[in-house]
């Protein structure tokens, strides 16, 4: 669908979004996936996996293209996300890569707060190390998803773990103190997300919101592999992806920053007609490196 109608749409919740307790908010995020996971069921097929703490589910192409696959962690805050809301996108990507997506649900604030939701994606990820090469392997992330994937790049250093490699970020969440020149600058054109819902989710998640594993803007990024950004340009967010865009250029990794002008946080989530260049470059990593 077209640019205005989502904007459109987006608006008209946005305001409903800033009350709505979070049980409602999970249920909506749960719709959304079923959604994204329509019209996939014929080419994709799920095995699920239930971890010691959280639930998985691994998309499975019907027929397979090279070696590796896709570790998908999704967003919502670290507040919202379900097992059928990983599966959505996770669908999305399996179609279009023909790869395997592991699609974890890790646990949610604020029953579960930080670092449950690392500790849950470094088992998802020490999971796919026993079947396929790490360099072979490709996260993928949005909003707190693509924050998390950083924590776990982090974490991963610190473990002695591989690096995968590569990594995808969609409009992600790495600084949970909202530091950046765009939550004042985009307050009043972002249609999706405000500053009071976010600092409610940070509320939830950590206490300690400069620490690296939480806000992993601060962190030493040094020997992370390489990126894909993608960012809306009317996002409050914006300034989370540019600066780790600089962060990691700094660091001496090797970055792509996409800014797309006039959308929203998210966006690459909605499948627009005038984006699809996104989604091939998406399709176009992931193929390579897991070739």
């Amino acid at each position: 669908m077209s640019v205005q109608f989502f904007r459109t749409q987006l608006r008209r919740l946005q305001g409903l979004a800033e009350e709505e307790p979070i049980s409602l908010e999970r249920r909506e995020q749960e719709l959304i996936g079923s959604l994204l996971q329509w019209g996939k069921h014929k080419r994709v097929r799920f095995e699920e996996i239930e971890f010691p703490a959280f639930r998985a589910a691994m998309a499975v192409p019907t027929a397979c293209k090279g070696q590796g696959a896709v570790l998908y962690l999704h967003g919502g805050g670290y507040v919202c996300g379900d097992l059928n809301y990983a599966k959505g996108f996770g669908s999305v990507l399996c179609q279009e890569t023909s790869v395997p997506v592991l699609c974890p649900a890790y646990r949610l604030a604020p029953e579960f707060p930080f670092p449950a939701a690392l500790e849950d994606a470094v088992a998802a990820y020490r999971h796919l190390l026993e079947r396929f090469s790490p360099e072979q392997l490709v996260f993928i992330g949005e909003s707190a998803g693509g924050g998390l994937l950083l924590s776990l790049c982090i974490e991963a250093k610190r473990l002695g773990l591989p690096q995968p490699g590569g990594l995808i970020c969609i409009s992600p969440w790495t600084d949970l103190t909202a530091s950046g020149v765009s939550y004042e600058e985009n307050k009043d054109v972002d249609p999706s997300m405000t500053l009071s819902r976010l600092q409610r989710y940070a509320a939830c998640y950590s206490d300690d919101l400069r620490n690296p594993l939480v806000s992993p803007l601060f962190a030493d990024l040094t020997g992370l592999p390489e990126s894909l950004i993608f960012v809306g340009g009317d996002e409050i967010m914006m300034s989370d992806s540019t600066l780790l865009y600089d962060a990691l250029l700094q660091a001496g990794c090797q970055a792509t920053l996409t800014v797309a002008p006039d959308l929203w946080h998210g966006y690459v989530l909605y499948n627009l007609k005038e984006r699809r260049i996104d989604m091939d470059a998406i399709r176009d990593l992931i193929r390579r490196i897991t070739a």
